[in-house]
């Protein structure tokens, strides 16, 4: 029997970013970043208006809050959702006598802002769950056509002519396939539950205004990562603790108990070790509890791991020694996949192992520990050079895409921190010294493209309580920073780092 993990979900936020940690028995195994200028809108349910209705073009032009109208075309319209009943039938030229200019209307983004052009909307809302999409007043039950089986298939439709409203449409997803009635059960009604708390805010939002974020972090938390299996929450930002209860007690109030907000002074992923493991990934060689190692790089076509024993010499003999390290990667491979959300096809080369059995131990503890990977994996057996693959769904841009950028010095062969991730690395320098630099004044030092990005973006680097100036250096790194005091001159760089 295997023994309980004590889950954890740490969640930090700052200024430019917000941060979500998944601990496995205090070991950080997940890493979710959601950047400020980067948020994705798609999957959005706003309340707008009406702003101009055009025959010619079948389609309306909508205010949802955004810089530019978003586009409504007659085909998109839900019926459903208009204020007054409307009777008979239309086409796109007569749009003008179902919509009116001050009309408003509740609407899904389908296409965000490109360039220019604003986004594309739907009247035909849906919201997505981890195995199901929720559909209000399409009725229909419609199946992934990658779930070929037919037996699968009529079994899925006997469960939900059970449990589903004759009002409500549910799209099933392939990687549904053989799970429980219960789990389609527990999903559906949380998805009711949502949807019941969405048409409160319908109720009573104020026009216009985003009343679903399919993507920001508490719609994540609550419906894809905060569960039974999560013995706690800690959370360092207030707002977003508050939201996540007020969702919770629509959607699931047991869980509410196991949330705690965070407000010492020391930032909370300082607090919880996290800070210091998010420091490794960027890494290429990560070391085994034993002494070997194992090393990540990226090609254009495949990542390639490979074990080495390293300074691993203290067991019985050498198959042992092998097995052991293999042992080792084995879990630490499976727990950097995850963490650095390595995907597309995977090469890993382990030590060779002569024994048949040490080679099926391997296998089979890598195998088990990528079963917790929230995204689509298989891993292929041992082929007869002594390598594993395996394949992995891409779901989200890399940690590695998101917080680095093509270094400008090396034709784009390695990889830099992006300029917005060395100014939230200044930020969390200046939070975690703020105590003790009362009586200071700093003088910080970037390269001139940070100190352009900083002076475009000024919001982006404050402090209430620590004064300073910032100040360009070209001998300084893009990627890199140094913080001195004004007051002694003395280097602080590094006293303050993690």
């Amino acid at each position: 029997m295997e023994n309980k993990i004590f889950n954890e979900i740490i969640v930090n936020s700052c200024v430019l970013e917000k941060r979500i940690a998944i601990l496995e028995d205090h070991n950080l195994t997940e890493l979710y970043t959601e950047k400020v200028d980067k948020q994705i809108i798609t999957g959005n349910i706003y309340i707008g208006t009406i702003k101009n209705v055009l025959p010619g073009l079948g389609a309306a032009f909508l205010d949802i809050g955004l810089d530019r109208t978003a586009f409504l075309h007659f085909k998109d319209i839900d019926f459903n959702f208009l204020e007054k009943k409307i009777e008979g039938h239309y086409n796109s030229s007569q749009i003008g006598k179902i919509l009116k200019p001050g009309q408003e209307i509740v609407v899904q983004v389908k296409k965000g802002p490109i360039g220019k052009k604003g986004a594309r909307v739907t009247g035909s809302l849906t919201i997505p769950g981890k195995f199901l999409v929720y559909m209000p007043f399409q009725q229909k039950v419609a199946i992934s056509k990658k779930i070929s089986s037919q037996t699968e298939r009529k079994r899925i439709h006997s469960i939900f002519d059970k449990i589903k409203e004759p009002s409500v449409g549910i799209i099933v997803r392939t990687d549904t396939e053989g799970h429980s009635e219960e789990d389609f059960l527990q999903e559906y009604q949380s998805l009711e539950k949502t949807w019941k708390l969405l048409q409160k805010q319908i109720k009573y939002a104020k026009v216009p205004d985003c009343i679903f974020e399919e993507n920001d972090l508490s719609s994540k938390l609550v419906r894809d990562l905060f569960n039974s299996n999560v013995d706690r929450l800690v959370l360092d930002d207030k707002k977003l603790f508050n939201k996540i209860i007020f969702k919770l007690k629509e959607i699931n109030p047991d869980l509410i108990s196991r949330i705690e907000f965070y407000d010492e002074d020391s930032p909370i992923f300082d607090a919880y070790g996290v800070e210091k493991e998010i420091s490794k990934i960027f890494q290429s060689r990560i070391y085994l509890p034993s002494g070997g190692n194992i090393t990540i790089e990226h090609t254009e076509a495949l990542i390639a791991i490979d074990v080495n024993t390293g300074s691993f010499t203290s067991a019985k003999n050498y198959q042992q020694t092998i097995k052991q390290t293999n042992l080792e990667a084995a879990y630490e491979i499976a727990r950097q996949i995850r963490l650095r959300d390595l995907s597309g096809i995977i090469i890993l080369d382990f030590i060779d192992m002569n024994i048949a059995k040490h080679r099926d131990e391997v296998f089979q503890l890598l195998k088990s520990n990528l079963k917790r990977d929230r995204e689509k994996n298989k891993v292929y057996p041992f082929t007869h050079l002594g390598l594993v693959q395996i394949s992995r769904k891409r779901a989200r841009p890399s940690l590695m895409i998101v917080h680095s950028e093509s270094c400008p010095y090396c034709n784009g062969v390695g990889r830099i921190l992006t300029k917005d991730s060395v100014v939230i690395l200044i930020n969390r320098w200046i939070h975690r010294a703020r105590f003790f630099m009362q009586n200071e004044t700093l003088k910080i030092y970037v390269h001139p493209s940070v100190k352009v990005f900083l002076d475009n973006n000024p919001k982006s680097l404050t402090s209430d309580t620590v004064p300073f100036e910032v100040f360009a250096d070209s001998t300084i790194g893009i990627d890199k920073f140094k913080i001195f005091s004004a007051i002694t001159s003395k280097e602080l760089t590094e006293k303050y780092n993690t």
